[in-house]
């Protein structure tokens, strides 16, 4: 997949910024609307620019969502990319759950896009879950597996404690305003998020930290 206006020449600033406002059109839509849902014809009302014109970057509605769907991927996965084997295990993961919960209130749309291509079977990222996102999590798996052999964390089934954290920390960004309902005017604003870190940091690091651990070491916290 190649936007065409990058083809036959290096990009100008002009069809960077272009490139930009069509990609954050689409995301709108796709977050919104789903794959199927969304057309060319709002993507290019959103970006403010003629069906024409969107075509001459991008040839398909198909195109754009996979652009999209790379960028994604590249950065909801630098977290777990960051997670440093040679460091202090609870603190590590406890900069994991921040840092997730970080993109879920930061890029919420992406989330929704991410969660309904999944919803959906992942038939236009299938290839790519297997090519990036297995291998990184089968890297971390061990790394996880070496903590717990090394007696630094209790042993748990690795690959269900990282969908845990996945699925806790995601619930934030698709289900935003169910939280922010819930929890009412005094408790869902922006501290929501801190609230959530705290209670996330008790539930896994606490559940994590070895017997003995628990009764020498105060909780971690990240300033």
């Amino acid at each position: 997949m190649k936007a065409r206006a990058t083809e036959t020449q290096r990009k100008t600033r002009i069809q960077m910024e272009n490139e930009e406002r069509i990609l954050d059109a689409a995301l709108e839509e796709f977050s919104a609307h789903g794959f199927r849902g969304a057309t060319i014809d709002r993507i290019a009302e959103h970006a403010g620019m003629s069906k024409p014109n969107l075509l001459y970057y991008f040839r398909r509605k198909q195109d754009m969502y996979e652009a999209l769907i790379a960028r994604l991927l590249k950065t909801w996965l630098e977290p777990l990319r960051e997670l440093d084997a040679t460091g202090d295990p609870l603190p590590e993961l406890q900069s994991y759950i921040r840092r997730k919960l970080e993109m879920a209130r930061d890029f919420p749309r992406e989330s929704r896009l991410f969660a309904n291509e999944i919803l959906q079977g992942a038939p236009r990222i299938k290839r790519l879950l297997e090519s990036e996102l297995k291998p990184l999590v089968d890297e971390k798996v061990e790394v996880l597996h070496g903590w717990m052999k090394d007696g630094q964390i209790n042993p748990v089934d690795a690959r269900h404690l990282i969908f845990s954290i996945w699925s806790t920390t995601q619930h934030y960004a698709d289900f935003d305003t169910q939280v922010q309902v819930i929890l009412g005017p005094d408790r869902g604003s922006e501290g929501r998020f801190e609230d959530a870190a705290r209670y996330l940091e008790t539930l896994f690091l606490d559940g994590l930290r070895p017997q003995a651990e628990k009764a020498e070491t105060p909780r971690v916290r990240v300033p």
